[in-house]
């Protein structure tokens, strides 16, 4: 393991995480793991690329070196970015697998038990198969799961990674809802959280905004399309804040005119399940009750809507396509897992089909302490209503927004 002070966080960190992760091989009676999910692979390296499309490989002795598969040209970040010394590059007509296998025999694992993500997105049946078809002197064993189990509960360190990315999420909302006004295009409010969220620190987040109005919030995970947005509709947003790779999460709504009852009820009753929820959260709390104290409050109001979805999901590192940590663990009824010190969460007591044709959502993203739960972000959370905006044209031709009372001054 190489000894540096320019990653993301101190060598004790991913010395902690490595160790972590033999700890739970040693209980798996596996002598080595290969791991292919890119999450997996930067929590215990700090390896980061756009080319994860192509095979790259983490492979985990019990003992001994780490050493890693990748294309050749994403070897570079390996030696720019991380700990590891030893790399089996392919080029580009070369074969990734056989690279594998013959790596996993040059490092003596050739006959050993080997755990692999039978599960990961990045490591396909047909690969899968080859692997299995040459490795024929050892004993593969899927060990899905096996790296998640430390994800889940994050360290202070992360906590803090995590809190610059809701700085910028938080930018990007702000300024989202300050763009939001009759005339616009959905474009133009998503240019406007884009621009908040990367000159607030943020980086390239594995799902770019939500962005939508009117009749298109009814669409699922609907994002800007160059709509132009109407007077007195609404706007629903989802920004997720990316910072190393961590995210954080938060949703709101503007409503370009006079909040409706119905409107003002699903406001009520998302706002009092965040707080009811979050009031409950601690250490020992299972995911059912959690879930079920959301649901609860969502299903008794008067607003039309329901909640569609899961209530909340864990929350973490990420790269597309999704930003969210839902497969390790998500707020659904059923489930008997407690909740644990260091969780974070993404809660989503949002409303589908408020008056039939309304998708409205207010979230928030928090963590687990040891006596409660805190959340990233200090933005109101009400509904935003603007219902005197007006659009008016600049002097230079750039749209300005501004109150007719503004306008009449």
């Amino acid at each position: 393991m190489k000894q540096r002070d320019d990653m993301t966080f101190p060598m004790e960190e991913y010395e902690r995480r490595l160790s972590g992760l033999r700890e739970r091989m040693t209980a798996r009676l596996l002598d080595a793991v290969i791991i292919t999910d890119p999450e997996n692979i930067m929590y215990l390296t700090d390896y980061q690329t756009t080319g994860y499309s192509f095979f790259q490989a983490l492979v985990v002795p019990l003992d001994g070196d780490c050493f890693m598969i990748t294309r050749k040209l994403e070897e570079s970040n390996v030696h720019a970015r991380t700990w590891v010394e030893k790399t089996r590059p392919y080029t580009d007509n070369g074969d990734a697998i056989q690279r594998l296998v013959e790596s996993l025999r040059d490092f003596g694992l050739s006959h050993c038990t080997v755990g692999y993500e039978r599960n990961s997105y990045f490591f396909p049946a047909y690969q899968q198969d080859r692997v299995r078809s040459s490795f024929t002197d050892g004993r593969l064993i899927d060990c899905f799961g096996i790296v998640e189990e430390g994800r889940i509960l994050k360290s202070p360190c992360e906590i803090g990674v995590m809190r610059k990315a809701a700085v910028a999420a938080e930018a990007g909302m702000q300024a989202g809802i300050k763009a939001c006004a009759p005339g616009v295009t959905e474009n133009e409010i998503g240019a406007a959280i884009s621009e908040a969220m990367f000159r607030a620190g943020g980086e390239p987040p594995a799902v770019m905004p939500y962005v939508a109005s009117g009749p298109r919030t009814m669409i699922g995970h609907a994002t800007w399309e160059g709509r132009v947005v109407q007077p007195g509709e609404h706007v629903f947003m989802e920004v997720g804040g990316c910072y190393r790779r961590y995210h954080t999460a938060l949703m709101r709504t503007v409503v370009l005119g006079e909040i409706s009852p119905s409107m003002r009820n699903a406001e009520w009753h998302m706002m009092e399940a965040l707080r009811e929820v979050e009031k409950a959260i601690r250490p020992g709390l299972t995911v059912s009750d959690a879930d079920n104290i959301v649901r609860d409050i969502i299903t008794g109001g008067a607003h039309g809507g329901q909640l569609i979805t899961r209530s909340g999901y864990s929350i973490g590192i990420a790269f597309p396509p999704s930003w969210d940590e839902g497969y390790i663990l998500s707020l659904m009824q059923g489930d008997a897992r407690t909740l644990k010190e260091g969780m974070t969460f993404h809660l989503i007591p949002w409303i589908w089909g408020v008056d039939g044709n309304k998708t409205v959502g207010i979230s928030d993203t928090i963590h687990v302490t040891a006596t409660g739960c805190e959340s990233f972000f200090t933005l109101a959370r009400e509904f935003v209503s603007k219902p005197d905006i007006a659009k008016t044209e600049g002097k230079s031709g750039h749209v300005k927004m501004a109150s007719k009372d503004a306008a009449a001054e």
